[in-house]
């Protein structure tokens, strides 16, 4: 039972549900084992991928005793909306219905009928370390490290079989979801921008750069690295401004929803950490309705701070990545002096440190400690 069971259960009693995430996260798992080990035909389960099933999507010819609907991938369909729509709206009463894909479904909710007040969104992110203690003791903060937190190669956990399948996934979103998501006439060129974002993970996000590497215009990668958000093989985070700080405006840092494919140790654990922390942004925003940011701090003497979370617009928290340096940052003194961030911390990946004041000065803390302490999901 993944994080996301017990809230998938309460919201299908009130709306439908859509449940997005990365491809190969464990969507239609969830799917599936909400319809019951009994159903061994899963009879309520609709893959828009399927050919075959498609007839039965369009003309809403679900089994009349079935309660629970899960329609995957959908989105993929022009008409999708006015589709859920009116199936919900005519059949409510008979079916529940939860609807999966492997892309932001509230992006590709817009235009059509509108869906509000029809249905919650979650979205379902890999494996943490706090989830995976609580469900697999036996997978260690280093099998999360070196083989990401997607379930196959996390479980797997060889080398080769990861190697293969980071290579294999990428080349389904491509050669799949962006033909059927997006107006892209050089897929193909795609694949250099993918290969070249490992690089950039963690600095300051260079469209120029990235232009003048892939012989393109700025605005054309710019475009994919929406598309790439839109697809969750990456995201971007934004700087938080404070008036006694001579804040960065505009420039973006990228990480990748699979930390695995990033070679060097430190930027390795600082996109992990990244991916934690989104987790708990979008976990307690789609749970609990909060508005909730995950951002960074830098101001024009390149002094930096990795991650600021915010809620409702309010910083709660900041968190500095020392894959093993264990000296507390100066920019940490600095940036608590001149922001409203009431909490400091500086993780260091694998480690019993625990010391300092996160109120006064910053405190030092293992990773491990960290996500218990801040209850990451």
């Amino acid at each position: 039972m993944r994080y996301l069971t017990p809230f998938i259960k309460s919201d299908l009693l009130e709306k439908m549900v859509f449940l997005a995430g990365p491809r190969q996260v464990g969507k239609t798992t969830e799917a599936l084992s909400l319809l019951g080990a009994e159903e061994s035909s899963h009879a309520g389960y609709f893959n828009w991928d399927y050919p075959v099933q498609r007839d039965a999507i369009r003309t809403l010819l679900f089994p009349p005793r079935q309660r629970l609907i899960v329609l995957d991938e959908i989105h993929k369909y022009k008409k999708w909306r006015n589709l859920i729509k009116g199936a919900y709206d005519v059949q409510k009463s008979r079916h529940r219905f939860l609807v999966t894909g492997s892309a932001r479904l509230d992006y590709y909710n817009r235009g059509g009928d509108s869906l509000q007040g029809r249905y919650h969104l979650l979205r379902l992110h890999p494996f943490s370390l706090s989830e995976l203690k609580s469900l697999f003791p036996n997978v260690t903060l280093q099998n999360l490290f070196d083989y990401g937190g997607f379930p196959e190669p996390l479980f797997k956990r060889r080398e080769i079989f990861s190697r293969r399948w980071r290579k294999e996934r990428t080349d389904r979103v491509l050669s799949e979801d962006v033909r059927s998501l997006e107006r892209v006439e050089e897929v193909s060129r795609l694949e250099e921008l993918v290969a070249a974002l490992p690089s950039r993970v963690g600095s300051p996000l260079s469209y120029n750069n990235l232009a003048q590497d892939l012989d393109v215009a700025p605005r054309t990668v710019k475009r994919w690295v929406d598309i790439f958000e839109r697809l969750y093989l990456a995201f971007r985070i934004y700087p938080f401004g404070s008036p006694k700080i001579r804040a960065v405006k505009k420039e973006s840092k990228l990480y990748l929803w699979d930390w695995s494919e990033i070679s060097e140790p430190g930027v390795r654990f600082e996109n992990m950490v990244a991916c934690h922390l989104l987790k708990y942004c979008h976990f307690v925003e789609d749970t609990e309705g909060f508005r909730m940011e995950l951002r960074y701090l830098r101001d024009t003497d390149a002094r930096e701070v990795d991650f600021v979370v915010l809620k409702e617009r309010k910083p709660i928290f900041a968190v500095e990545c020392k894959y093993s340096n264990t000296s507390l940052s100066p920019h940490i003194r600095y940036f608590q002096t001149r922001t409203p961030v009431p909490q400091f911390f500086q993780v260091v990946f694998q480690s019993s440190i625990d010391w300092g004041d996160a109120d006064v000065g910053g405190r030092v803390i293992s990773f491990d400690r960290l996500c218990d302490l801040l209850h990451l999901p």
